[in-house]
């Protein structure tokens, strides 16, 4: 086919974490690369994220003695996501993830906070942080990479649809909007651009292209809003699904408990409830004073319970829990988000909760970590758990937000898009939010980044190793 604008070996659609990964291994097998990107500015929803990626068999697990494997982490992705996860992808993420913690340390230059997480839905300490504390850390170091192997990433380019050959099967290019303006689809100029190799889709989720995820989830409502940057929209997985990509797990959405309705997208609100809140503290139901849920059961399982409540929570911890996200705290507090009490009455008095309730469910809670026994709603209390006990004593209000799309196009274990039939789609690949199976009902924490770079990376390498053809 002929006439076209620009033509490189591999095109890369989306600058996030994926796009990046997959952009650098694919230059670096000596493709000519391009990154094109509909937004001004590149990262996507990596650049917003807490930077947390989870790995079994890390670095600081090693250095701190805590014992985790790849089969270990793979269960609890399986257990999370009710068994709807296509294993074979689970189980690359898992035997791959530490290797890629190295490859971001080694080749990129990353560094991580000398700490681990554990996460709801986790077996085990296995999250590490950037040392920023942001996702734009390792987006910052993608793109120096880029930079130094002479790879463009250009902005404002939207996708608006592929170019199959005559065929009908093989892909070969695309129709884009350059110079694009957001959310304006008759913005820019149009041009075509080919390929010699392949097309790597890396256009994230579509988690907040609300109207699309009405489709997928009716029950959505006006009282669910969105964590995700503007950006994240359905035109990239569309077009693939116009070509008979296999559309995977399109409705489930996931949506995290740690929402602050008092903040909007994710905010430092939310980063304070997973990092302080949920394993130090307890989610109350004003209306009754008690707890309700498991506040570290995974993410499915504690929005399904605050939503049954029917309205706003609130997450309490005392200073000494506090203190595991003193910055964010700084942050809710001076913003209001976040609020401080000393006693638990005046607590109570200000959040409209009933004070006997609330104090007896305080008393339970404390004297099941006193004694060692088993928490009624299954949460792990360990030796190490702090009762709550030392004022002040913090509150938030949360409501589940929208997070994450858990579906998009299947893929192989190659990255290669696969139609309706389960047969690659010539020289379509995919990686990161786009692509769907691996996570199946529910997303454990910490385990997105790790699957971008794990599949960026995959993407890269084997649409570079593909045959070249003009």
């Amino acid at each position: 086919m002929t006439g076209w604008d620009e033509k490189k070996d591999i095109i890369v659609i989306g600058s996030g974490l994926a796009g990046l990964a997959a952009a650098i291994e694919a230059a670096q097998a000596g493709a000519a690369v391009i990154v094109i990107e509909k937004m001004k500015v590149t990262g996507g929803n990596t650049r917003i994220s807490d930077g947390g990626l989870a790995a079994p068999g890390n670095y600081l697990q090693k250095k701190h003695g805590i014992a985790d494997s790849a089969e270990l982490f793979y269960e609890d992705m399986l257990r999370a996501g009710l068994g709807l996860n296509h294993p074979h992808l689970v189980r690359i993420v898992a035997e791959r993830a530490a290797e890629t913690i190295e490859w971001t340390r080694n080749e990129l230059g990353v560094r991580y906070l000398d700490r681990l997480d554990r996460f709801g839905g986790h077996s085990a300490a296995r999250c590490l942080t950037t040392k920023g504390h942001l996702g734009a850390d390792i987006i910052k170091a993608q793109t120096a990479k880029l930079k130094e192997l002479g790879v463009e990433i250009r902005t404002r380019c939207l996708l608006k649809n592929f170019i199959v050959d005559r065929d009908g099967t093989t892909v070969c290019g695309i129709n884009i909007q350059a110079n694009y303006q957001f959310p304006d689809e008759d913005s820019g100029t149009a041009k075509k651009m080919g390929v010699n190799r392949a097309i790597i889709l890396a256009t994230g989720g579509f988690g907040n292209d609300l109207a699309f995820c009405r489709l997928q989830l009716p029950e959505l409502d006006e009282t669910i809003h969105s964590t995700n940057h503007r950006g994240a929209t359905s035109e990239g997985l569309v077009a693939a699904l116009r070509i008979g990509a296999l559309p995977v797990h399109l409705s489930w959405i996931q949506m995290g408990p740690w929402g602050c309705p008092d903040e909007k997208g994710y905010g430092k609100g939310a980063r304070f409830a997973s990092y302080s809140v949920f394993p130090a503290g307890i989610l109350i139901d004003p209306a009754t004073g008690s707890r309700f849920v498991n506040e570290w059961g995974d993410r499915r399982h504690r929005t399904e319970a605050m939503l049954r409540a029917g309205h706003a929570c609130f997450g309490i911890v005392d200073s000494i829990g506090a203190e595991k996200d003193s910055a964010s705290l700084k942050d809710c507090l001076k913003r209001g988000k976040v609020k401080g009490f000393q006693n638990l009455a005046d607590l109570a008095a200000a959040c409209g909760i009933p004070s006997s309730p609330l104090s007896k469910t305080f008393n339970d809670y404390n004297n099941a970590i006193a004694a060692g026994q088993p928490d009624v709603f299954g949460k792990p209390l360990g030796p190490d758990t702090p009762p709550l006990k030392k004022p002040p004593f913090y509150a938030m209000r949360l409501w589940p937000k929208l997070h994450y799309t858990a579906g998009g196009i299947g893929i192989n274990s190659k990255a290669q898009v696969i139609n309706l039939q389960g047969q690659p789609i010539p020289r379509l690949f995919a990686a990161g939010e786009v692509s769907g199976g691996i996570h199946g009902a529910s997303r454990l924490g910490s385990c997105s980044l790790t699957e971008c770079l794990v599949f960026g990376r995959i993407a890269g390498q084997a649409a570079a190793a593909g045959k070249h053809r003009t």
